[in-house]
Formats: structure tokens, sequence, C-alpha cells
């Protein structure tokens, strides 16, 4: 899994940190995980949050070894929440969580899934940063978080689209793509799927309504007596 860290030093701990996440045991925070190895606990804070190993050719390795686990039937876009007790956390904010079903303090993940009927395995993560982690304003939580001046808020769909380009720039394509009204509802990820040329099956609202490529708008006269009409498109003649 770590095959492409170089330093012998990377390759010690990064082995630590996954035989950590794989020795029984519910929490897989750094103490915890440290106790059960029996090493100091600093050493894998400091390969996880300080350390320069690069990280794209481990995770291209995790998403190929995913789907010949997986050997997913469709890749799955998503987001999930992690709540959060406190606001010193990177990207956390009082939003909407499916996670916890309501708005509510905490961190939103959105990823991209290998699924399949018996099994799913994420191939790609993002961390969403809210509007209100950029600015002044945030800039103290921005510092104190090591957050990028590079890394501001991107709307979700956009996190997608360029986690499901990097997958495609390895090699890896889905034969379709799902995804539920959050991202089905938004004309710009659908879009981007088809300048991509991906299939996909997508959730929508109920009051969607679809036209043929010829229809056109049309503007109904205004007979000033009632709220204005709203544009209407119609089948070009």
């Amino acid at each position: 899994m770590f095959a492409p860290l170089v330093r012998r030093d990377w390759l010690e701990k990064g082995q630590l940190y996954l035989r950590g996440l794989l020795l029984d045991g519910r929490r897989k925070s750094m103490q915890p995980m440290a106790e059960r190895l029996g090493v100091d606990h600093q050493r894998l804070q400091q390969f996880m949050t300080s350390s320069t190993w690069p990280v794209a050719g481990v995770r291209d390795r995790l998403a190929w070894r995913a789907v010949a686990g997986v050997r997913p039937e469709v890749w799955v876009v998503d987001d999930t929440g992690f709540p959060k007790d406190g606001t010193a956390s990177p990207g956390v904010a009082r939003q909407y969580s499916g996670t916890l079903g309501k708005v509510g303090n905490c961190q939103i993940g959105v990823s991209v899934h290998a699924a399949s009927d018996t099994a799913s395995c994420p191939l790609s993560w993002r961390l969403f940063l809210p509007q209100s982690w950029d600015g002044p304003e945030a800039a103290a939580r921005r510092a104190a978080c090591r957050i990028p001046d590079s890394e501001h808020h991107r709307p979700k769909r956009q996190l997608a689209l360029e986690m499901l380009d990097e997958l495609a720039a390895t090699g890896l394509r889905p034969a379709a793509l799902v995804a539920d009204t959050g991202y089905g509802a938004n004309a710009d990820f659908r879009h981007g799927l088809e300048d991509r040329g991906l299939a996909y099956v997508l959730q929508a609202k109920g009051e969607m309504t679809a036209h043929g490529e010829d229809a056109e708008p049309h503007q109904p006269a205004y007979s000033g007596l009632a709220p204005r009409p709203l544009v209407r498109l119609a089948k070009a003649r």
C-alpha cells in the first residue's frame, strides 16, 4: 500500500498506521491505536499531520485495490457529515448533515465510492470548506488548521468532478455513476458528467421538468391583474 513512499521512515510509519486501523478496537484515533500497537502516539501523529510524504501515489494504489476487490457495478457520489463539538476542526460549521438528519455543528466530506450489491469502498474524499472559512475573519482558524492559501470554498459538485478527473487520470472510470438529488438536481453537475462522457443515473426532485432540445423560452403576456407569469418553455415552431 505504501510502496510509492521512498523514505524508510515514511514507509515504517505508514505501515504502523495501517496496522493500527486494521487491529481490533472501535476507536481509530491516534492515541488508542498507538496503545494497541505499543508505540508512542506522537510517531503516528507526526506522520499524519506534519510529515511531507506524497499522498497521491498511495491514494491511487488504494483506489485501484478497492476497485479490484469490490468489482463495482456503479460509482456513488455522496457527502457525509462528521459531528463536532467545537469550532477548531477544519471546515467545521453549522450546516446540514445527512448523518444527523438536520442542521448541526459538523464537517462535511464529499466522496466517490465504488459499490456493488455486496460491498462498497471509498475511492477518494474531499473536505468541504463552507464559505465561512473564507475571508479575513477566518484567517486565524485557517492558519491554525494549516489550510493552504490555495484552498477555498468550492461547491460539493465541483469537488466531486475534480475527484472523477483525478481517478480518470489513473485509468479508472465508472461503468455508471449514481447520486442523490443534492447532485442530480444541479444542472452544472449533470453537464459536467456529460462533458466527461460518463453514464449516470441521478435522483431528481419531483418538481423538476424536462423539455426537448428544441424548446425555446416564451414569456406570456402580462394582463396587469395578477403576478407576472413565469417564463415558459415551448416547442419551437
